[in-house]
């Protein structure tokens, strides 16, 4: 075997460990059309990474968008988006996507924000309660993990939940006590500081 054809292979290998999708199932190729091949998002339509999320936190969120509990603020564009994609879901649907979810990885998304991460570590803290010391997530609690989530998509998020776009719903259990949480940031840059201490760590 020559050097080319074996470096070949060694790349292949690696590319197979770093995402594989499985195969999609049949009616929810437009899930790919914004979350991407691998469900690796797309941050120019605020479609995030979805590979790597545990599958009950896939199917409450799904489910929080069915039941208009998440996307219904006039603020949330793309939460309305899913709202309107998963209308017409059923729960053995919600429960078969939440399953091809959790089959599918990924490459750790690469860095797109500038900010403190000392700062953010300080911040982060208050989060590590629920959350886990390496945002791991914790079922128990209801929190998912966040090591691994586009970082562009945690200060959204975080802003959302500061602003009142998210969790606002008294329906929302969780939802509720992470708007809650969020009262500790006083502005965009705190959630981005969170956001990019969250991004460096390992999982």
């Amino acid at each position: 075997m020559s050097l080319k054809s074996l470096l070949l292979l060694l790349v292949a290998a690696v590319s197979s460990v770093q995402a594989t999708e499985a195969p999609t199932p049949a009616g929810l190729e437009y899930c790919t059309v914004c979350h991407g091949s691998q469900l690796k998002g797309n941050e120019n339509i605020g479609a995030p990474r979805l590979s790597g999320l545990a599958p009950w936190y896939i199917e409450r969120q799904l489910h929080n968008f069915k039941q208009g509990l998440r996307g219904a603020h006039a603020d949330d564009i793309t939460g309305a988006e899913m709202k309107a994609m998963v209308a017409n879901l059923s729960a053995q649907d919600i429960t078969e996507i939440a399953a091809w979810v959790t089959q599918t990885q990924s490459p750790k998304p690469l860095t797109s924000i500038e900010a403190n991460v000392d700062i953010g570590h300080s911040l982060y803290q208050g989060c590590a309660a629920c959350h886990g010391a390496d945002a791991q997530g914790n079922k128990t609690m209801g929190a998912p993990s966040l090591a691994g989530l586009n970082d562009w998509y945690l200060v959204t998020q975080l802003n959302h939940f500061r602003l009142g776009i998210r969790g606002s719903s008294p329906s929302d259990v969780f939802g509720q006590q992470m708007k809650a949480a969020s009262n500790m940031l006083g502005s965009e840059q705190d959630a981005a500081n969170i956001a990019a201490y969250i991004s460096q760590l390992k999982y």
